[in-house]
């Protein structure tokens, strides 16, 4: 299967030819502003699949509207129609389509050029009005506002908000490129016969988008965890990540240190309680402590140790030997009081789980010797 996509080095273009390739048997033919316009005319001849998302949406100039959007859609109809060809042909228009704007009457009647096309053809036509589109490889203060945001925001820039209450309407790229891929095997309906939807859609205001980025650049500082479980919070992540400078990848955890090493917080949230990480010195003992209702999980990454536990109200003690060979989870329950010994030659690694974040003012962590 052959596809063509026009305006393949944009937002959407870009995500979507990825896709594409990895389509079974896919042969992707990208065409861009810059492309040869006999390239355009080679692949709409072979092309078994369209997809239309070349554009203007800003501009100078009020003519390039007509020109980019309408004039540019009813140049590839007209030539598919000169050929004798009526491929699939996907459309992405936009939601401001139904305004009476520039930009809004050029969609609409690209619309119509391809709707004019399908009837007189008979060539499938799918035509997206699409909210705004976020995720990687979005062009900060031209595609999206949550680029611009997560952009500026990565890189200690303001950000300008007319309206904090103003709610805007959002889908999420992969959800687009899944629902465009979908097509070829009958995984979309038209809404009312006419125009498909790209779900879920999403809703949120520019003072919580602003927020909710925040909070992302945030988490760095107090290691807590966006609620992932929400999808959108999920796709922001993703997204305000994406737009991480290339020096800045990598953070440092703030580390408690003592005679026996090193310990770290990773990771916390409500939601799944939080991880750390220690290194211990050989011959050395962290724990001595039990918790009323906290439960942990111990593993070792690497070095040799002994965990041992002793029920609050008896005196016989239990010993599990573990190492960083092994993988091996050990189950810290409450009530008893448990202690990890480096037993090996080198430093002992430990990643620890908990189920609770710990509050300094109520640790549930009471000292009692193993």
């Amino acid at each position: 299967m052959k596809f063509l996509v026009t305006g393949a080095r944009g937002f959407i273009g870009k995500n979507l030819v990825i896709a594409l390739k990895r389509y079974t048997g896919s042969d992707v033919i990208e065409y861009d502003i810059d492309s040869s316009p006999s390239f355009l005319e080679d692949g709409l001849s072979c092309a078994d699949v369209v997809y239309h998302l070349a554009g203007v949406n800003r501009t100078d100039r009020i003519e390039a509207f007509d020109e980019g959007n309408f004039e540019f859609t009813n140049r590839i109809c007209s030539e598919l129609m000169r050929l004798g060809r009526k491929p699939v042909f996907v459309l992405s228009s936009s939601i401001q389509a139904d305004l009476n704007n520039p930009y809004g009457t050029s969609k609409r009647r690209a619309e119509e050029t391809v709707f004019d096309f399908g009837r007189q053809t008979g060539a499938p036509v799918h035509v997206f009005r699409l909210p705004g589109v976020f995720g990687k490889w979005s062009r900060p203060n031209y595609n999206s506002v949550v680029a611009t945001f997560c952009h500026n925001m990565a890189r200690d820039l303001p950000i300008d908000i007319s309206d904090s209450e103003k709610e805007i309407e959002l889908v999420y790229i992969d959800d687009v490129v899944n629902t465009f891929v979908g097509l070829m095997d009958g995984r979309a309906t038209a809404i009312d016969g006419k125009y498909y939807p790209v779900s879920p859609l999403y809703r949120i205001s520019l003072g919580t988008l602003a927020n909710t980025i925040a909070a992302f650049k945030a988490s760095r500082v107090n290691l807590s965890l966006p609620d992932v479980s929400d999808a959108l919070i999920r796709d922001l992540y993703a997204t305000y990540i994406s737009y991480l400078p290339t020096d800045s990848f990598a953070y440092s955890l703030p580390q408690w240190i003592d005679p026996r090493g090193e310990l770290a917080e990773l990771l916390k949230s409500p939601s799944f309680g939080q991880i750390f990480i220690s290194r211990t010195r050989p011959g050395l003992v962290r724990g001595n402590h039990y918790h009323d209702t906290k439960v942990e999980k111990f593993i070792v990454l690497d070095g040799d140790a002994i965990i041992r536990f002793r029920h609050v109200l008896d005196g016989e003690v239990i010993e599990y030997p573990v190492c960083g060979r092994d993988f091996r989870v050990v189950d810290i329950p409450p009530g008893y009081t448990h202690s990890i010994e480096n037993v090996g030659k080198n430093d002992l690694i430990v990643l620890f789980w908990a189920g609770e974040i710990l509050n300094p003012e109520n640790p549930d962590t009471f000292g009692m010797a193993v």
